[in-house]
């Protein structure tokens, strides 16, 4: 079984940046556009509930020894593959990783619309893969731990 105190760990960290989000409820769509700090809050914390489902998933692929993926959109199309993950949301966790990359890189311009409307509607988001990975475990110490690593 996956090291369930490091994941533990890994979800901790993810449920408290969650609540820093939800937590700036003072952040407003006018406070957003013109706050450099209030945008930036959003945007860091965005990256960093990202990064750590990213790391939690990387976490799946090394202690199984599933396929290595090609990158952060790859990572969830192996764990949808290994089935912690389903296939109708496997789009909704690949389109955070290129989220990441925008907001990390800044390939082009960010468009405030757009993370604003992620922080104020797409938190459930993170909720969701908490939940299919809690889930994920519980059935995999159900049936013997059929993922155990080879």
């Amino acid at each position: 079984m996956v090291d369930k105190e490091l994941l533990s760990r890994k979800l901790s960290q993810l449920r408290e940046y969650l609540s820093a989000l939800r937590g700036a409820d003072d952040i407003t769509w006018k406070k957003y556009e013109e706050d450099l700090r209030a945008r930036a809050f959003v945007e860091r914390y965005l990256q960093l509930c990202i990064e750590k489902i990213i790391d939690i998933g990387n976490h799946f692929v090394s202690f199984y020894r599933w396929r290595e993926p090609e990158g952060y959109r790859d990572l969830f199309q192996v764990i949808q593959e290994n089935g912690v993950i389903p296939k109708e949301h496997l789009t909704t966790f690949q389109n955070m990783a290129s989220f990441r990359n925008m907001l990390v890189h800044r390939y082009e311009k960010t468009d405030n619309a757009v993370i604003f409307g992620i922080f104020k509607k797409s938190l459930g988001d993170f909720d969701l893969f908490i939940s299919l990975v809690m889930d994920w475990i519980e059935t995999s110490e159900r049936q013997g731990t059929p993922n155990e690593k080879r």
